[in-house]
């Protein structure tokens, strides 16, 4: 099959805007470059940095939980640690998070625009070491195949922006839903090779306009009325390290 990736995300704080890049290295046991490198506790969320576990994304801001997430416009400066937020009628934020006065200012602008919608309080939490705050245990660079979000926009009727996937990888040229049955098979992505690990299932989180933060779409019903089950995308592990890049070819093997 000829394919290749159509684009590339990273998501530097859990839940919030995904940020689009022309390529980015992979490396063998690690999750995707500066992916999920931050989270923000929505209360006390149980996460201990000296021994980091897997915890529940409801533990934290994220669009399965608060669609108004989706009100903030943010970017990260991995080069700084700057991280900036905007939304409609609130200041801008700017702020450093690897520092504790950066922190709070975002803690305290979060909690400004979300308002009511939040348990509280807000804190913003960072991965140690190379453990990221991933919804799956073992899934640690995701795909999405375009073709099956297609073939599901069909079935709906309506558009589904394939961002409300929050993949790291987006990859043009597989038949729709030809990824279902890969569980084990190895993926040439550019100069790195992954193992496929499994299909991802999908939550709420999908529901949500990533453009309004609007939740407008039961994806998750959607997906198991027309297929049988509430599966969209795969789960790798990279088995050998190499750059990935826009325009990369991606080979089943």
């Amino acid at each position: 099959m000829d394919a290749r990736i159509a684009a590339l995300y990273r998501h530097p704080v859990k839940g919030f805007t995904p940020e689009r890049l022309s390529s980015a290295p992979l490396t063998a046991g690690a999750c995707f470059p500066c992916d999920r490198l931050f989270a923000v506790e929505d209360g006390p969320s149980g996460f201990d940095p000296a021994a980091p576990e897997h915890i529940s994304k409801m533990k934290f801001t994220v669009l399965a939980k608060i669609p108004a997430v989706a009100r903030a416009r943010t970017a990260y400066d991995e080069a700084t640690g700057v991280f900036r937020a905007t939304a409609a009628g609130r200041p801008d934020f700017a702020g450093d998070l690897r520092a504790d006065a950066g922190r709070a200012g975002l803690e305290a602008w979060l909690t400004d625009l979300l308002g009511d919608d939040i348990r509280g309080p807000l804190r913003v939490v960072e991965g140690p070491g190379a453990y990221r705050f991933m919804d799956s245990r073992s899934g640690y660079v995701s795909i999405i195949n375009l073709a099956s979000v297609r073939d599901l926009e069909a079935k709906l009727g309506v558009p589904v922006d394939p961002l409300r996937f929050r993949a790291n990888l987006y990859v043009e040229g597989w038949p729709a839903w030809a990824e279902s049955d890969w569980t084990g098979r190895t993926l040439r992505l550019g100069e790195a090779t992954a193992e496929v690990l499994k299909p991802i299932v999908r939550c709420a989180a999908t529901h949500v306009d990533p453009a309004t933060g609007a939740r407008d779409i039961e994806l998750v019903q959607a997906l198991f009325d027309h297929y049988g089950h509430r599966d969209c995308g795969i789960y790798l592990n990279v088995t050998q390290g190499g750059r990935v890049a826009q325009g990369d070819g991606v080979r089943l093997s």
